[in-house]
Formats: C-alpha cells, sequence, structure tokens
C-alpha cells in the first residue's frame, strides 16, 4: 500500500495546452512519456465501493496492464491524501483474489463486481524538479463513458514524488496567476459514478472546516451546474466573517454576483483566472470552523 498526495485541476483544453507550454518553459522541468490509458471502473449493482468511498479500476497503457484500489482520502492544505494499492494483471480481467487481502475485501461481496464505467484520455507527463520537491505533473485529456453517456475530461494533476508538500500548492499558485484553472475535490471516479446515475456529491459535514466545505460545494457546483443551499449558506457566512484579506472579499463579491445572474462555476472558470485564484486563497485563510 502506498500514501498518495496530490493536487487536481480541472481546466478547458486551450488553458490545458497554455498550462503544458507554460509549465515547459520553468526551469527545472523536463517532459516525460505519452500514454493512452485506458481505464475500466468496478464496482457492485448496489454501488458498494463507491459507499465505501473506494475506487477500484483496471488500467490498460499500451501492452501493461495494472489494478488499482484506492481510497477517496481526506483533503489536507488543498492537497488530496488517500491510500492506493496497485498490482500488475496480464490482461483486462480483474483479479478478485487481489482484493480479498484489502479491508475492502471484508466488507463486500466480491463476485458482484462488474464494470460500471469508463475513464479513458491521453496523458502527458511533464517531471517539476527544484530545490524543494519533485513532482510529477500529469496533463489528462479524453472522456468519460457510461450507459452510452459522455463527458469531457480535462486535468492537471500533480503528484508529489519527494520532498515538501507546500511545493504542490506553490506550483499551482504559479499556474493559476498564468492559466484559468479550478481546484477540483470531485474525482474522476466521482464523475464517473455521477454520470452512470449512482453518485451524487453530498455537502460535507459540520465536522469539515468552512473552507473545506466551501472548496467542496464549489465543486459540487461545478460538476452539477447548479449552487445548493449548503453553497449558498457556507459562501454567506464565509463573508460574514471579519478580517478577510481585501482581495478575497473583492473576489468573492464578484463569485456571488455572478452566480446570482444565472452563470455557472464551470463557466467561470473556464473563463477567468480569478475562480483558481480565489480558491488558493481560501487556503491560505486560517482553519475555520
Amino acid at each position: 500500500m502506498a500514501e498518495e498526495l496530490e493536487i487536481k485541476l480541472s481546466l478547458t483544453p486551450g488553458a490545458l495546452n497554455q498550462a503544458q507550454e507554460w509549465l515547459s518553459a520553468q526551469a527545472g522541468v523536463s517532459a516525460g512519456p505519452e500514454k493512452t490509458l485506458v481505464n475500466r471502473y468496478y464496482d457492485t449493482p448496489g454501488g458498494d465501493l463507491n459507499r465505501q468511498k473506494v475506487a477500484l479500476r483496471v488500467r490498460q497503457a499500451g501492452d501493461e496492464y495494472i489494478q488499482t484500489l484506492k481510497t477517496q482520502g481526506e483533503f489536507v492544505d488543498g492537497a488530496h491524501r488517500r491510500q492506493e494499492w496497485e498490482w500488475p494483471l496480464m490482461g483486462t480481467d480483474l483479479n478478485i483474489g487481489l482484493i480479498a487481502d484489502t479491508p475492502v475485501g471484508q466488507d463486500v461481496n466480491l463476485a458482484d463486481l462488474s464494470p460500471v464505467f469508463e475513464t479513458n484520455f491521453v496523458r502527458r507527463i511533464l517531471m517539476l524538479e527544484n530545490a524543494e520537491a519533485t513532482i510529477e505533473c500529469a496533463l489528462d485529456q479524453g472522456s468519460i463513458l457510461a450507459d452510452g453517456r459522455q463527458r469531457d475530461l480535462c486535468e492537471l494533476e500533480l503528484e508529489l514524488k519527494q520532498g515538501a508538500s507546500t511545493a504542490l500548492l506553490d506550483w499551482a499558485w504559479s499556474l493559476a496567476a498564468t492559466v484559468p484553472v479550478f481546484l477540483n475535490l470531485i474525482s474522476k471516479a466521482e464523475q464517473g459514478y455521477a454520470l452512470a446515475g449512482l453518485y451524487r456529491p453530498v455537502p460535507l459535514g459540520d465536522e469539515d472546516s468552512l473552507v473545506n466545505r466551501v472548496l467542496h460545494g464549489l465543486s459540487r457546483a461545478w460538476l452539477s451546474g447548479a449552487v445548493d443551499a449548503a453553497l449558498a449558506q457556507d459562501l454567506e457566512s464565509l463573508q460574514r466573517r471579519g478580517s478577510l484579506p481585501a482581495t478575497l472579499v473583492s473576489d468573492l463579491a464578484w463569485l456571488n454576483e455572478r452566480l446570482d445572474a444565472g452563470a455557472t462555476v464551470a463557466d467561470l472558470a473556464a473563463g477567468s483566472t480569478r475562480p483558481g485564484q480565489l480558491q488558493l486563497s481560501l487556503l491560505a485563510l486560517p482553519e475555520m470552523g
């Protein structure tokens, strides 16, 4: 089992290319391989894995096959921290026996597992290296497929390989100042489950910080196209907090004005660097209950 620490950003195809050009021009950045990845996700008819916040997939990259079991984990200081198990396979068939020895294998009828959706995309790799850290940057573009439906997929993932975790946010900040990005707490797997009609993200509980609740709410609105009551309430609570930086106050007013006028979070994030900068500014705030 390994632990994964990453930041995931959603972009438009044009912004993804812009991000690659900008990153490639930075010191200490080198190009890695480009791969076409075919990912098939499995669950029971009742969605037992999804309810446990676990994703199970078989990935094909050329003539290599990898079975991965990954937890949703937690969102800490702007990054996702997850547990992950990986096993090489001889082909595309799921190996149930490999899962039996994990905690998931004790709570799910593994014989009921079957394909639910696919995420298929081209992945371009850049390695970002400096004195602080080594980070793998994956630029993914493709689609999510479920029951004859399709959703575009366009993401940039920053994964810490070694060094200081703060370097992840430093790179994200630099990108957000240059390219329209959206800090997305909704994973590829969650998008696939939503497309398959088996899942709808629900608001975080009061035990989570206000900042995390707002960021998760914005991600829900990005996915659904609508602001739910929980996000509206959390945005209102945030605006009532005193001592917010003037730039953040201005950006929050800008966001609420456009949402009230009927704009969607996805459209705002695609057309301006302000939503991404607003999200990252929230992470710099002291923790708010």
